[in-house]
């Protein structure tokens, strides 16, 4: 496994090499969707990259972000054609009824900022945060916002990895899951501080 990634890496280095920022937007755009690509093994190389002076790393984040904006856009707008009948037919396969995506769509329209922003920091969520964001047509600008906050985040961390750890595929699986169990407390309670504001203004006479 780790070969296989060490060769990944390799080509990653070689492809943002050739390519230049492009091929970072490119790779992160696949990252971003429902592609089965890990941004692990795209920003820490051209974070690598950046240490030796070959990139810039504000440039390396800017087009990370980017990469990951136009990912998200890409679900969202496939969310947005595919509609409510695509899931109605084919979601109860995967476990999706009508009332559940009746439940995800009403979530999201009252709490889509913030399940954007977290949703991009959590693996395995951040690929596929946007699909429920187009279904419940959340508008256009705070998912673009929000989106690129949770992803400017993830992707800063993952550049300073590649940056100071250098080509060490060891230590940069290692230090991007560390990353992750670190940022978890903090989005427990930014999540926390959300769920008890909203019950304030719920409970908040009207004024």
């Amino acid at each position: 496994m780790m070969r296989l990634l060490h060769e990944a890496v390799l080509w990653i280095l070689a492809t943002v090499g050739r390519l230049g920022y492009p091929g970072i937007v490119a790779l992160m755009f696949l990252e971003s969707s429902f592609f089965p690509f890990p941004s692990e093994v795209v920003i820490p190389p051209a974070g690598y990259l950046a240490s030796r002076g070959e990139m810039s790393l504000p440039w390396v984040i800017f087009a990370g972000v980017l990469g990951s904006l136009l990912g998200a856009l890409f679900n969202y707008g496939l969310a947005v054609w595919l509609g409510r009948p695509f899931l109605h037919r084919y979601g109860r396969y995967v476990g999706l009824t009508p009332r559940a995506l009746e439940r995800v769509e009403g979530f999201f329209r009252r709490h889509g900022e913030i399940s954007t922003f977290v949703g991009r920091l959590v693996p395995g969520v951040r690929q596929y945060i946007s699909f429920p964001a187009g279904l419940a047509r959340m508008r256009l600008v705070p998912f673009c916002l929000y989106t690129c906050l949770g992803a400017g985040v993830w992707v800063v961390v993952l550049a300073a990895i590649g940056y100071f750890v250098g080509n060490n595929q060891d230590l940069v699986v290692t230090y991007s899951r560390r990353a992750f169990w670190y940022l978890a407390p903090a989005l427990a309670l930014l999540c926390g501080v959300y769920a008890w504001r909203n019950r304030r203004r719920a409970g908040a006479p009207p004024g």
